[in-house]
């Protein structure tokens, strides 16, 4: 029987071996699963050509990933302690990796959109139960550097999944981005299966807990179930369907918010409820929970534009925008392990408050974007933000755990998951719903100054007409490409300046963040009282 250093039974899932050949086990999954989100979004319209799918048909393939992916979430704590924390995650690997090969060869949209189903039911399971892992595994005073080498592959994922799909489907085929999960998800299922414990304590907690019979809360699933998934399909679908003026979204909003009402109480009420919400009025892990849906916000949205951007408004390919955001996951993979050290010796508020300070200066610096800006400026200012990300994400996760019991680490690290995810849907919601009201605006305002009468636009008509005229076209056509020109030049003009405003709007939550760091408790010796 392995017996921790407190005393208490071991939950380690190392047993005798080297934890920090499990951190690195687990951390493949991870990897396997960020890295397939962030390749699916920039093949997204070579799925839909390929396919014969319109382009709103084609955001399926997305937002079915996202509200399966949701569901599983907040429950898999609970599946863990049932099936077993290791027969679980193994599961998910395995569903995840197959669905992947069933995706790989869908021959139309509707199949591919049943196989993303069951691909987010996989892979929604993979981050709480690696996480629950490392936090049993690793002592209170380590947890920041287990957290960090974990981080690195959350971090790489996404960093290499740009450049790499864009050269996935510019020189192969969409399909191939979902065969590539295949080998690492075999090689993810074998070295778990050969390395990682399942600890003794936790397949009594499991056989105890089963000796009367499995009791399910059915309803408490059905609740979560509507709420998260039909939440997530109003956030995906919100800005296409014009928001509140669809009858599909208020239906879907009616339905999520219905069933968060009801959840609530019912999962209070509930001896063995399905998601434990009580851990969320902790003081500790309720705080750490809205900051990283905060955190979660700035991250994803960020994430999504910047490239979005390059690709729009300048002319970038999918490979050369996903150029330019490696180099800010280069500085965050190195101040990763830097952060880890630092979490044991610093207090994790004041980690979290300085790296919101960060990231918040780092988005105002996006607002002195301008048309000229090059390729040094987006690689530079991508740096920049993620500079702050790791005094974030490690400092966040390290304190959540921090006077919860040690039974409760899977379903902590479920919610604290569903944080961030939920946080990142509402992110790019918002944001997306900024950037096309910002530039209508915009561009009503520019095009006040484009008229007739304008002494400017005058001069400018005579400017580009004569540009025209001189490359052959005569000045009827001429006089027609330049009222073309300028309209299409205030076109990206407003879109570009909308882009700042979204940059200045995660500035001003990254600002508002660090005052409620502020509110978690003091860690002391890498654990902190019972939180209240």
């Amino acid at each position: 029987m392995a017996v921790s250093s407190g005393g208490e039974e071991s939950r380690s899932a190392a047993g005798g071996r080297n934890p920090w050949i499990i951190a690195v086990v687990v951390s493949i999954a991870t990897f396997m699963e960020v890295l397939d989100a962030s390749i699916a979004n920039v093949a997204l319209r070579h799925i839909a050509g390929s396919l014969a799918a319109g382009a709103d048909e084609s955001t399926w393939v997305l937002t079915s990933y996202l509200v399966s992916n949701a569901v599983i979430l907040p429950i898999s704590g609970w599946l863990s302690s049932v099936v077993g924390r290791k027969r679980f995650y193994m599961t998910c690997v395995a569903l995840f990796t197959v669905s992947s090969f069933l995706c790989g060869i869908a021959t139309s949209l509707s199949m591919l959109i049943v196989f993303r189903v069951l691909q987010g039911l996989g892979g929604g399971g993979l981050a709480p139960s690696e996480q629950s892992m490392l936090a049993d595994t690793f002592p209170p005073e380590k947890r920041g550097q287990a957290f960090a080498l974990y981080g690195i592959a959350v971090i790489v994922a996404p960093t290499v999944g740009p450049t790499l799909g864009g050269w996935i489907t510019d020189n192969f085929s969409w399909h191939w981005i979902f065969f590539i999960n295949v080998p690492m998800g075999l090689m993810s299922l074998a070295l778990v299966h050969w390395l990682v414990v399942e600890p003794g304590i936790l397949e009594r907690e499991r056989r105890e807990r089963l000796r009367e019979g499995l009791k399910v809360d059915w309803v408490g699933f059905l609740l979560v179930a509507a709420w998260l998934g039909c939440l997530e399909v109003v956030l995906d679908k919100g800005q296409r369907e014009d928001w509140f003026e669809s009858s599909f979204i208020i239906t879907f909003a009616a339905i999520s918010l219905v069933s968060l009402v009801l959840f609530i109480p019912w999962e209070l009420s509930r001896k063995d409820p399905i998601v434990d919400v009580r851990l969320l009025f902790h003081r500790q892990f309720g705080t750490s929970c809205l900051v990283m849906l905060a955190v979660g916000a700035i991250l994803f949205s960020s994430t999504q534009f910047l490239p979005q951007l390059l690709q729009t408004n300048f002319g970038y390919t999918a490979m050369l925008s996903g150029l330019a955001m490696m180099p800010g996951g280069l500085a965050m993979l190195v101040l990763m392990p830097l952060a880890g050290g630092l979490t044991g010796v610093v207090q994790p508020k004041y980690l979290i408050a300085g790296g919101t300070l960060i990231v918040a200066a780092a988005m105002w610096h996006l607002t002195s974007l301008s048309p000229e800006a090059d390729f040094a400026y987006f690689a530079w200012a991508r740096v920049f933000q993620m500079i702050g990300l790791p005094f974030l994400f490690i400092p966040i996760t390290t304190a959540s755990y921090a006077g919860l019991p040690p039974d409760k680490s899977s379903e902590a690290a479920a919610l604290i998951n569903v944080a961030r995810n939920l946080g990142g849907s509402i992110g790019i919601s918002m944001a997306t719903t900024v950037l096309a009201q910002r530039s209508q605006f915009h561009q009503s305002r520019l095009v006040e100054n484009v008229a007739p009468s304008s002494l400017n636009y005058q001069q400018a008509m005579q400017h580009i007409t004569g540009y025209f005229t001189g490359q052959g076209a005569t000045d009827a056509v001429a006089s027609q490409q330049a009222t073309g020109w300028i309209g299409q030049l205030v076109t990206t003009q407003s879109t570009l300046i909308a882009y700042t405003d979204v940059f200045a709007g995660l500035a001003i939550v990254a600002l508002c963040v660090a005052p409620l760091a502020l509110i978690l408790r003091r860690v002391e010796g890498g654990s902190a009282s019972p939180a209240v």
